[in-house]
């Protein structure tokens, strides 16, 4: 009797941490990055940074994003010049009822679902614009 074949265990897909500092990674990426947006990009990131130090950052979707237990904004930079924040819950629709709700007084924000949020970002990153984008992070992130 032939001897039955054992089948291989699946591979683990690569992820994007690093055993590195965290957001080292990130680091990387951006220092390699080509964008028409880059300077306004790192302003943007580090403002929300600055503001709450608790993040996670990762890459995710080929682009910067943060992250509590799981991710909630991401930059969305492809296709260039597409320059971007999703205000999200995560990879996975959770099917929750939740409204979700921002101040938008420049009217930057687009809602794809009830809970994602398409920022388009002004690509002169000055404090306003910062702020504006920092206080929608947070805002968004109280609501999670």
């Amino acid at each position: 009797m032939a001897a039955k074949k054992k089948a291989a265990a699946p591979k683990k897909k690569p992820t994007a941490r690093s055993s590195a500092a965290p957001g080292a990674d990130v680091d990387a990426y951006l220092a390699a990055l080509v964008h028409p947006h880059r300077d306004a990009l790192l302003a943007y990131r580090d403002a929300i940074r600055r503001a709450a130090p608790d993040l996670r950052e990762e890459l995710k979707w080929n682009a910067p994003s943060f992250a509590l237990d799981d991710h909630f904004a991401t930059f969305r930079l492809h296709p260039a010049p597409a320059f971007q924040l999703i205000l999200h819950t995560g990879a996975k629709a959770r099917g929750s009822t939740k409204k979700f709700a921002l101040a938008d007084p420049s009217g930057i924000v687009r809602w794809a679902a009830p809970d994602r949020a398409v920022v388009t970002l002004p690509t002169a990153a000055g404090a306003t614009e910062k702020r504006a984008v920092v206080a929608m992070v947070t805002r968004w992130r109280e609501q999670l």
